[in-house]
């Protein structure tokens, strides 16, 4: 069967996955509204293309906290890789480096980040972490990270404690056997006895966690530090005051606070708010290549993908991860010349129109 478009991926992840695992990578917090409406937001925004621009030749190309990538959509942090495919990140980071964009590697790998590097030595990757109760578990990952040439930290920030996902109670949802969060393999032995949260001893996340963890992150780092989470202009204003060098606006796949903002439908205020002093992404519903058009004429400068990902890896590994990647490259490749842009820089808010939906 021909993949034609991402939901040609979804259907094929959602008949060849096992329930509790489709599920996993479903699931939104409570009644899913705000993950369905990371979707429907798209559908309410139009664009406004213009025409007789000679687009006979186009460029994908942007940059990224300075480095160049082939267009403007990465790989956000998702967990547990190896549930999809055997392979796992290892397969995810072959194809991110073969298509030449960013990989944000989650922190709930399920493939050590030394495997992940090993994997794809040329890839640009990012990592994405939490604060834990103990800080010395977060500052390991960071000097381990760091040594091995990821360029960025994603912190999380939109998970105090974990959203109620209800098919993953209801399945009582918990990583086989034979497959572990790798990054953290031998640490938590002690401690197997006790109830676990995907993965990891439960309650090992920091609830009190805040803004002066920033400081803390940025003192024991060389790195640039992005916060992933951001929803509102307060924040973002928050944000640029604390140093950080980026922020991917997102509500964690629409899996912690339901009832919140679709991600596109915050980004315009954080980017008039924040006004270019620092780069500003985006991930939640990306799913053709008009959504990220749309993302980037609101302001994005690089948009992430977590779903459809995984559905990549459910179809045919690190292949399907690349052809993923390939067809919203050329989805978007099209949409921009359909609307008349030749490259990045002249996609602007000009292109798009709210309808009255």
């Amino acid at each position: 069967m021909a993949m034609v478009c991402l939901t040609d991926f979804e259907e094929y992840a959602k008949e060849h996955l096992s329930k509790a695992t489709w599920d996993y990578y479903a699931a939104g917090a409570d009644e899913c509204c705000t993950r369905d409406d990371n979707l429907l937001a798209y559908k309410r925004i139009r664009l406004r293309p213009r025409i007789l621009r000679d687009v006979s030749v186009s460029d994908t190309r942007t940059t990224v906290q300075g480095t160049e990538i082939s267009f403007p959509v990465g790989i956000a942090p998702t967990a547990f890789h190896c549930l999809a495919w055997h392979e796992g990140e290892v397969a995810t980071a072959r194809a991110t480096e073969a298509l030449n964009t960013c990989y944000i590697t989650s922190t709930y790998s399920t493939c050590s980040v030394e495997e992940i590097v090993a994997a794809a030595p040329n890839g640009y990757r990012w990592f994405q972490l939490y604060v834990y109760r103990d800080r010395k578990l977060s500052e390991q990952i960071v000097h381990r990270v760091e040594a091995l040439g990821y360029k960025a930290l994603v912190l999380t920030v939109d998970v105090p404690y974990t959203g109620k996902r209800r098919n993953d109670i209801r399945n009582q949802f918990k990583l086989p056997p034979h497959l572990k969060v790798k990054n953290f393999d031998g640490v938590f032995q002690q401690e197997t006895a006790g109830p676990e949260e995907y993965g990891i001893p439960a309650n090992t996340l920091d609830p009190s966690i805040s803004w002066k963890d920033v400081y803390w992150l940025q003192s024991i780092t060389r790195l640039p530090v992005i916060i992933k989470g951001i929803l509102t202009k307060e924040d973002a204003e928050l944000a640029v005051e604390h140093g950080v060098q980026g922020i991917i606006v997102s509500n964690h796949g629409g899996r912690q606070l339901d009832g919140g903002p679709a991600s596109i439908d915050a980004l315009a205020e954080i980017v008039d708010t924040v006004q270019g002093r620092i780069e500003i992404y985006l991930d939640g519903g990306i799913r053709t290549g008009s959504d990220v058009l749309k993302a980037l004429a609101l302001g994005a400068k690089c948009v992430f993908i977590g779903r459809p990902a995984v559905w990549g890896l459910a179809y045919k590994g690190e292949e399907g991860v690349r052809e993923v990647l390939q067809i919203l490259n050329d989805e978007f490749r099209l949409s921009m010349a359909l609307s008349g842009c030749r490259n990045v820089a002249e996609i602007n808010r000009n292109l798009i129109q709210f309808s009255k939906l």
